[in-house]
């Protein structure tokens, strides 16, 4: 992303705050796996889609005054030749202003002073502070503890909720977002067509796991979006499975739900198919019914729909082609076999961090996600592709990637890739 980018969305998120307010971003810290070794870090999403800079312990402080004017500092780690010679070289100062548009840079050992003289001053009501929690024992972020010390030695900022603002600008992709999404489907068509074009019986998941990653690693170091889903045969019947211990046996199906990123914008995708390259009678049922119901989906989804109809409506079209086929006694039975939905959004995050809309408007970018358990033939499976609001319906940014059963199994047949 260029650095406009940034600088647009901080503009956007200036203009929402009140006036007298601060704002403090944090990019995050590494956390401790085990004894020396630390995780890959992964910077905080709101902080990069404000930013562009990628990397731990930064932050942003933003002060706004009473006539709206806004003044920007970013703080970043110093130079430290013994630390760069370990870990690799840190973002200098100059590379700081360009990639992320603020032309103030100090280190971040200057950040506690300049925030204690800000908030002190008495020029200042309000405090913006992204301190949400994906579920209630989530750690302890710098955000939470910042929030907790002003709370005492500042009692006069009342605490305002960015992520607020952050997921209300985030639900509305840019141009340049949906152009660096499409570049992402590109990558990860790739990668599930070097897992159709290696299935084989008796392959493994975790072989399945490492033609898809080698696939992505051509396109650049950052890999999938998220850890891949992928499963054979009973293990399709957990619906987040990351063991990759599984054999795939002549018959079964192969599960995967992968998505890849490019620019920090990603995708999921989930498709299904024999190992073996060809459905048989119970698959290819089930899969033409998902399939119509995904295809019907993409007919009718356009801006003004209400959100929740995306999956209540798959769930009522899918019960009825099942019921028509034989597989469902009542439309009322869909959840035997359907057992999520699926109209997540995705973006700077897989799960995307938006404000859920009520309705539908352009240049939302979500999934629709059609699964089918059959856990009495053994069939389990999902069909999701990436949907794009337009102004006057919607685009299957996904449809690059095979989706129906003849092409699923002519892309099998002309496999190339060698599993031993």
């Amino acid at each position: 992303m260029k650095k406009e980018f940034h600088q647009g969305n901080r503009a956007r998120v200036y203009e929402a705050m009140k006036p007298h307010s601060l704002l403090v971003m944090f990019s995050g810290t590494e956390v401790r796996k085990t004894n020396d070794e630390q995780y890959p870090f992964y910077t905080d999403r709101n902080f990069l889609y404000l930013t562009g800079l990628d990397s731990k312990e930064f932050v942003l402080l933003a002060s706004k005054d009473a006539e709206g004017q806004v003044k920007e500092r970013i703080y970043i780690l110093p130079p430290d030749l013994m630390t760069e010679r370990w870990t690799g070289a840190r973002i200098k100062a100059d590379e700081a202003a360009e990639q992320s548009g603020i032309e103030d840079v100090a280190y971040v050992g200057g950040f506690e002073m300049d925030f204690h003289r800000l908030a002190s001053m008495g020029n200042y009501g309000y405090l913006y502070l992204d301190t949400c929690r994906a579920e209630p024992g989530d750690r302890e972020t710098p955000a939470h503890r910042l929030c907790r010390r002003a709370a005492v030695d500042y009692p006069f900022l009342k605490i305002e909720n960015a992520n607020a603002i952050l997921r209300r600008l985030r639900t509305i992709k840019q141009p340049c977002e949906i152009e660096a999404i499409r570049e992402a489907e590109k990558i990860t068509r790739d990668g599930i067509v070097a897992m159709m074009k290696a299935s084989k019986p008796g392959m493994y998941e975790y072989q399945y796991k490492a033609v898809f990653d080698y696939a992505l690693g051509q396109h650049g170091p950052q890999g999938p979006a998220f850890p891949s889903i992928i499963s054979a045969g009973r293990n399709n019947f957990c619906i987040h499975y990351y063991a990759y211990k599984g054999q795939a046996h002549d018959g079964d199906m192969i599960l995967n739900d992968v998505g890849a990123w490019y620019d920090n914008l990603m995708t999921d995708v989930s498709r299904g198919w024999p190992c073996n390259g060809k459905y048989d009678e119970r698959q290819r049922l089930l899969y033409e019914c998902a399939l119509k119901t995904s295809d019907h989906m993409f007919d009718i989804i356009k801006p003004g729909m209400a959100m929740e109809d995306v999956d209540r409506e798959s769930h009522r079209y899918n019960a009825l082609l099942l019921k028509d086929a034989g597989v469902l006694g009542s439309v009322d039975e869909i959840g035997t076999y359907m057992w999520h939905g699926g109209s997540h959004h995705v973006g700077y995050d897989v799960h995307d961090v938006v404000e859920r809309p009520e309705f539908i408007a352009p240049n939302m970018v979500f999934c629709v996600d059609i699964g089918i358990y059959h856990e009495e033939w053994g069939i389990g499976f999902r069909l999701e592709d990436n949907c794009l609001v337009t102004e006057d319906g919607c685009e299957n940014l996904s449809a690059i990637t095979p989706r129906t059963m003849e092409e699923i199994e002519d892309t099998m047949k002309k496999g190339s890739v060698a599993v031993s």
